[in-house]
């Protein structure tokens, strides 16, 4: 396994060299196929093409994860049902169907502008599986708005609809031109909650390296995978200054 490393080429092929059950944590955010431009990659194929694709590295994924893994998978609409039937034929047990509302969103003039993208949220086995409520707690109205006195001191567990801004070509966090980056706070919310410290954490879509540099920071191994040997130039170089800071 090449743990806190970014690996270049096709990640079907490289998971498949991976031993089974080796990862805790999944976060997958493949090409939606709605014609972005990514280096060396194709996102422009055939409904019934990219549906199999997807089975194929779903598939790869699941024999990786541990017997009380996770995984995510962020989508869009056109291919989000097929994507939650996929998972049902692998067996994996749904904990939730997200929504990351975001700022930012594409302008539309003929339909309304979308503001959103699916989160899938899995599990290998439906009872034992890594949940850690307290590292995900966020403010609750009954504390800020009620002062209630039942309110938890801890603020609440997030419901299932985020709101984490799009990351834009003028902010700070942007790295390089990689159309699709994720925020970093959204990663941070789903490696605290499904992995602990010392535990593998794979994206086999890696872009720009977010997850990987978010596992760094939280004390997580890391594996990223990406086909474009620009995209993990600057994925490498981002978890290096992360190490280099000591942000963990």
């Amino acid at each position: 396994m090449p743990l806190n490393e970014i690996v270049e080429g096709d990640c079907v092929e490289i998971m498949a060299g991976f031993p089974a059950e080796s990862v805790d944590l999944v976060f997958a955010d493949p090409p939606f196929n709605i014609g972005v431009h990514y280096e060396n990659s194709d996102d422009s194929r055939e409904h019934d093409e990219y549906v199999a694709w997807s089975e194929t590295w779903i598939e790869a994924a699941v024999r990786l994860l541990k017997k009380n893994g996770s995984l995510y998978v962020a989508i869009g609409d056109e291919y989000a049902a097929e994507i939650r039937m996929i998972a049902r034929e692998k067996n994996l047990f749904l904990r939730n169907w997200i929504i990351w509302h975001y700022t930012f969103g594409q302008h539309q003039r003929r339909k309304f502008s979308r503001s959103h993208t699916h989160i899938f949220y899995w599990v290998v086995n439906e009872r034992e599986f890594t949940f850690n409520t307290d590292d995900i707690r966020v403010p609750s109205d009954r504390q800020l708005v009620y002062a209630d006195k039942r309110a938890h001191p801890k603020g609440k567990v997030p419901d299932d609809v985020w709101a984490f801004s799009r990351v834009c070509g003028t902010f700070k966090e942007r790295v390089g031109k990689h159309p699709c980056q994720m925020p970093e706070s959204l990663l941070e919310r789903i490696i605290l909650a499904s992995s602990n410290q010392g535990d593998v954490v794979l994206d086999p879509f890696c872009g720009t390296g977010t997850t990987a540099a978010v596992a760094q920071k939280l004390g997580r191994n890391y594996i990223g995978i990406d086909v474009s040997p620009n995209y993990c130039e600057l994925a490498r170089k981002r978890v290096h200054e992360v190490a280099a800071r000591g942000d963990r």
